[in-house]
């Protein structure tokens, strides 16, 4: 039985939306995209959500161990790449270390993943 083949039309633009905003850029991808390796990782996931947990937004190292059940150096590294990803901030208050979300670090993975 001879199958019956529609005619393909090249007018995209009739059944397709258009762009209501900007795409990213190849730039702005790679860096979005190295922020979202940043925090795919559960643990720092978790680190993130509860520094912002603590009371103004700011928890010392010694305060996250327990919770994650993570030795220190493990607890260390994971907020390392989190201040390297530049979404924490560190700070040194004699032998302990302070955390703090950076303000606005995730606004632009919120304005890529919503819709308007």
């Amino acid at each position: 039985m001879p199958s019956t083949l529609l005619p393909v039309t090249s007018t995209a633009g009739a059944c397709c939306a258009p762009l209501v905003r900007s795409a990213l850029s190849a730039k702005d991808a790679a860096t979005l995209a190295a922020t979202l390796k940043a925090i795919a990782d559960p643990a720092r996931l978790r680190l993130l959500s509860l520094v912002a947990a603590h009371e103004g937004g700011e928890a010392c190292v010694c305060e996250l161990i327990e919770p994650l059940g993570l030795s220190q150096p493990t607890v260390s590294h994971h907020l390392k790449v989190l201040v390297d990803a530049g979404l924490l901030t560190r700070e040194k208050r004699g032998v302990w270390a302070y955390f703090t979300l950076v303000p606005g670090a995730l606004d632009s993975l919120a304005a890529v993943l919503t819709t308007r």
